[in-house]
């Protein structure tokens, strides 16, 4: 999908957010990884180190008001749209002081207020729900657009059909974003697709499509621009085949015996935080001071989020029973 307007060169400060946001996402995750071997909180764990500049491009082309939907491997979309790592940290432990008052755990993450609305456990859910999100935006009339993730095996859900058919046919201001990593769990994309490249899913559709490099934050960054800027207008979805890779397993549990340590160590190569950090160094954005106060910073936040998480209180019993059902006003309901 060409576009025509040239794309605003990316600051400085975009820079240094994109290096330290991931840095922030990264050691959390391999703290949260070492935590959860120690058995320090159970349930699943899914790893997101190596997609990081999936999130950090998306959030830098991406505006406030905009809504943020995804699957299980969750941890760092918080992180990137602003959130405190302590809270979710803390629902990792399944603490009341987490981001879902400790009753959602690692797959379900939510903080409204920031724009990120989950979070979900069940393989492709948010394919549908980030439609009929953006069917809400539409209804009243804002520019804001919703971007929903979802991996390449959830991309083989036949609820993305009957989805993208609708966001179409109503021009729905959603932007479907297949984080893909290659593998669904421990099964390549060539082995259960006779389609390996994803963004035809569209075209039944007449849906706008493109590749991105997802080891990229620029290229994710200028395609989420490009793709909002239509939806913006009223022109309707856009799928983007986002190609990234996860250093660790689909979970915590993953022997990972499905992939060779040859092909690991080469997109171990694509860091998109090694690559961020040699274009500041390159361009001068940063001195060493610098970037050693980042890091500090970062390591600061992990510890802090740790303790918080420790010492935070586990939910009441009283808590079962709340945040079940949640009373709402559909005012377009009573025009019926």
């Amino acid at each position: 999908m060409a576009t025509s307007t040239k794309p605003k060169p990316i600051s400085k400060a975009t820079y240094l957010k994109w290096y330290e946001d991931m840095l922030l996402m990264r050691k959390f995750e391999e703290k949260a990884g070492q935590l959860y071997i120690q058995q320090k909180f159970g349930g699943f764990c899914h790893l997101y180190i190596g997609q990081e500049a999936v999130v950090a491009g998306a959030v830098s082309a991406t505006k406030a008001g905009d809504k943020h939907i995804t699957a299980y491997r969750d941890h760092a979309h918080p992180i990137g749209l602003g959130m405190h790592p302590k809270y979710v940290m803390a629902e990792l432990y399944g603490k009341s002081t987490g981001c879902s008052k400790g009753k959602g755990g690692s797959m379900h993450m939510f903080d409204t207020s920031l724009g990120l609305w989950g979070g979900h456990g069940i393989v492709g859910a948010q394919i549908p729900m980030g439609a009929g999100m953006a069917f809400a935006e539409k209804y009243n009339k804002t520019k804001n657009v919703v971007l929903c993730s979802f991996g390449d095996g959830a991309a083989r859900q036949g609820a993305l059909h009957e989805t993208f058919n609708m966001a179409m046919t109503w021009k729905l201001p959603v932007i479907f974003i297949i984080e893909n990593n290659n593998y669904a769990m421990g099964t390549s994309v060539q082995r259960t697709s006779n389609i390996t490249d994803l963004k035809k899913l569209g075209a039944a559709y007449d849906m706008p499509a493109e590749s991105v490099d997802g080891m990229s934050c620029e290229e994710v960054h200028y395609a989420i621009l490009r793709a909002a800027d239509r939806a913006r207008k009223g022109d309707g979805p856009t799928l983007l085949d986002i190609q990234t890779y996860r250093y660790k397993g689909h979970s915590m549990s993953d022997p990972q015996k499905y992939r060779t340590k040859e092909e690991v160590e080469k997109y171990k190569k694509l860091d998109p935080i090694q690559k961020v950090l040699e274009t500041i160094k390159e361009k001068k954005y940063a001195t060493a001071k610098l970037l050693e106060e980042i890091e500090e910073r970062v390591k600061d936040k992990v510890v802090e989020s740790v303790k918080f998480a420790e010492e935070s209180p586990l939910p009441e019993a009283h808590e079962l029973y709340e945040d079940v059902y949640a009373e709402a006003d559909y005012p377009f309901i009573k025009e019926y």
